[in-house]
């Protein structure tokens, strides 16, 4: 038993990590969101940041905490509602829209600019990328060396070089703020960050991260809670850093797409501008990297906890099961892609973060068991509401609930849940404290 890393293997730790989370949403919806915002960027940015990386860090907290990711969260309830939960986001992240969403976008910015006419390219393409995902999947124990030691530090000084132009050089004319951004940018900004899936991915990640530990030798809960708060504050400062400069990149060049439908056009716009055909090329690589060390994270992660519910099939026969669906899920249009995730995910969001606020004040709680029950119907109910909303279903007839016209009706039953509960532990427990004074 080792227990203990080097500053090497903890240095790749927490960069496997950020690439994990560094994919395709992460470098599309910034331009797009800043180009929109305009001169709100900074309230959008801000709210942007606090679902697409403080979630994020919340979430792999939660994991360290519990000890465990969705099943170890809602220990309390009966073993079924751990299964169902899991299944459902993991199908989410994985191959049902996240995991497809990697190629969709490598292709689209990393590849087609070069190879527009190819006929059929983009199935041979999306073969031969989850191809190469699957084959640094299969060795879950080695992820660590492969993506946090040798992809990563390549992906980062791509990123620095972009960036670096981004935030020195000249800036442009700030459009005025559209699409929501001009009455409410810090809350759109917030719902945009849903995008990502970084919130509901934090959850995957988490147990991913404490699987590979485990492997490398660390097997103490207090070890292993250690090293994923240090990974998870490094895989955050990363984000951050990506994504504002992405949304000053979009703010500042809106006029080179103006009738932009994701942030890839933008951002191809502007390397094209500012490098030419060798700023495409760097381009071209950082989406390739970023979205290869996602896909391998979640076809990993997704692959492992399936084997763990069903240990008759192997981690391996999960492996290419997932990649076979995410090859062909990845031969749909981008912006289609985007439009069928969008109801999904503002559904699935507020039950994610609910989960993840109930694991970090679970030992502040009168009565965690109720109380999580409450937290889980509540943030089920108000997930239905709002996903059925942004799909097109007519859901006026609550429009008297506080927060309904931004999209967050959720956020006060379950903040109401949850600091009920928290008063009445305080209320019980304030007597003894008293006596023992």
């Amino acid at each position: 038993m080792i227990d203990r890393l080097s500053k090497a293997d903890m240095l790749g730790l927490g960069f496997m990590t950020f690439a994990f989370f560094l994919g395709a949403g992460n470098i599309i919806f910034p331009p797009l969101a800043g180009m929109f915002a305009g001169q709100s960027v900074l309230p959008a940015m801000l709210g942007f940041l606090t679902t697409a990386v403080g979630l994020p860090l919340l979430g792999l907290f939660a994991v360290a905490r519990a000890g465990g990711g969705i099943p170890e969260m809602t220990k309390p309830l009966a073993a079924w509602v751990g299964v169902v939960l899991s299944v459902a986001i993991y199908t989410i992240i994985g191959p049902l829209i996240a995991a497809p969403r990697t190629a969709l976008v490598a292709f689209e910015l990393g590849y087609q600019p070069f190879y527009a006419s190819a006929e059929g390219s983009q199935v041979v393409y999306s073969a031969v990328f989850f191809s190469v995902a699957t084959a640094l999947a299969l060795y879950p124990g080695k992820l660590m060396d492969s993506v946090g030691k040798i992809l990563t530090p390549l992906l980062i000084i791509l990123l620095l070089t972009l960036s670096a132009t981004v935030l020195l050089g000249d800036a442009g004319d700030l459009k005025l703020p559209v699409k929501g951004y001009e009455s409410a940018p810090y809350v759109t900004g917030f719902i945009e960050g849903y995008n990502t899936m970084d919130a509901l991915a934090s959850i995957m990640f988490g147990m991913l991260i404490i699987d590979i530990l485990k492997k490398k030798g660390v097997t103490a809960p207090s070890a292993q809670y250690r090293y994923l708060v240090v990974a998870a504050v490094i895989a955050a400062l990363g984000l951050a850093a990506v994504y504002i400069s992405l949304f000053y990149l979009g703010a500042n060049n809106a006029e080179l797409v103006p009738d932009a439908q994701n942030g890839g056009a933008i951002l191809s716009a502007y390397v094209q501008q500012q490098f030419g055909l060798t700023g495409s090329l760097v381009l071209a690589g950082v989406i390739t990297l970023a979205c290869l060390t996602t896909a391998v994270g979640l076809i990993s992660a997704c692959s492992d906890y399936f084997n763990s519910l069903l240990p008759r099939v192997s981690y391996r026969a999960f492996v290419f099961l997932n990649a076979l669906v995410c090859i062909a899920i990845a031969n749909l249009d981008l912006s289609k892609l985007i439009g069928l995730s969008i109801p999904v995910l503002v559904a699935s969001y507020p039950i994610a973060i609910a989960l993840i606020i109930y694991s970090l004040v679970k030992g502040h709680l009168a009565t965690p068991h109720m109380t999580l029950i409450a937290v889980l119907v509540v943030s089920t109910l108000f997930g239905f509401v709002e996903g059925s909303k942004v799909a097109g279903v007519e859901m006026s007839w609550l429009a008297f609930l506080p927060f309904f016209d931004v999209g967050m009706a959720w956020v006060s039953p379950i903040a109401i849940v949850i600091s009920a509960s928290i008063f009445i532990r305080l209320f019980k427990i304030s007597p003894v404290t008293e006596v023992k004074a």
